[in-house]
């Protein structure tokens, strides 16, 4: 049985699961060891079938029931629907390409996005049973990768006011040093630096709070800053049990954050 992180909202969300995978048993000088269920990051491909086996097998879904995107750090948001659902496999691995954020209603279906370090957004509107998932690092979130993904909730019935969201692990400000030139991104993007920037008094590098930005672009989207819940888990404080590429390199495993409608 693999060790996973129940992810909470701020209020019940009956039939609906959202969680993020743990390493389980570390080995160090081996980044890829524990539960990875990336396939494009290096590991090896029987390791990364027998993770998603396992998971699939203990949700109680089929593994094609397992869907995660080919993650690009870019903006575009793909609807998992009957539509798609009907598609080859080489159909679906196309239209899963270049994507970060995924969208549903379909029961039964496992909908997540691979992270070590970045930020994953669950989202969640029990009344139209739409949920969905989005990974946003530093570039999705300067293009508002959230906003885009309330947006395609919508228009598949949901409400952005009531929806509820949570943030699996990722890194914490103090950890996610930036260089200027990304923290120009973010001025040009018309995000409030004073919320999300801070410098170290030592040495004069500047830190993001990734959690709060994408905060601030779900509540300027309409999700209330009441139903936003932010993790307290840091990947790269704790990467003995979450995927850091901050403290293990990229040529390393993935934090898998998923939600289930039941």
């Amino acid at each position: 049985m693999m060790d996973l992180l129940k992810l909470v909202f701020t209020e019940p969300v009956p039939g609906i699961e959202a969680f993020s995978t743990t390493r389980g048993e570390v080995v160090k000088g081996k980044p890829y060891w524990g539960v990875n269920l990336c396939d494009y990051v290096g590991d090896d491909a029987l390791r990364v079938l027998d993770a998603r086996l396992t998971l699939a097998m203990q949700l109680g879904v089929e593994l094609d029931d397992l869907v995660m995107p080919r993650q690009t750090h870019s903006c575009r948001v793909a609807v998992i629907d009957e539509r798609f659902r009907s598609l080859d496999i080489d159909r679906q691995e196309a239209a899963l390409e270049g994507v970060d954020a995924l969208v549903t209603s379909l029961e039964g279906v496992v909908i997540g996005v691979n992270t070590a370090d970045c930020v994953p957004i669950v989202l969640a509107d029990v009344q139209s049973g739409v949920i969905a998932v989005a990974h946003a690092g530093w570039r999705g979130t300067v293009g508002r990768i959230a906003q885009y993904t309330v947006e395609q909730m919508c228009r598949q019935g949901a409400s952005a006011h009531r929806m509820l969201a949570t943030m699996g692990p990722s890194i914490c400000q103090e950890c996610f040093e930036v260089g200027d030139e990304v923290v120009e991104e973010f001025t040009k993007a018309r995000f409030d630096l004073g919320s999300i920037v801070s410098r170290n008094a030592a040495t004069g590098k500047a830190h993001i709070d990734l959690r709060a930005a994408n905060r601030d672009v779900l509540i300027a989207a309409g999700v209330p800053a009441g139903n936003i819940v932010m993790s307290q888990h840091c990947s790269r404080c704790e990467s003995d049990r979450f995927f850091s590429a901050r403290r293990l390199g990229t040529a390393s495993g993935r934090t898998f954050t998923a939600a289930l409608r039941r």
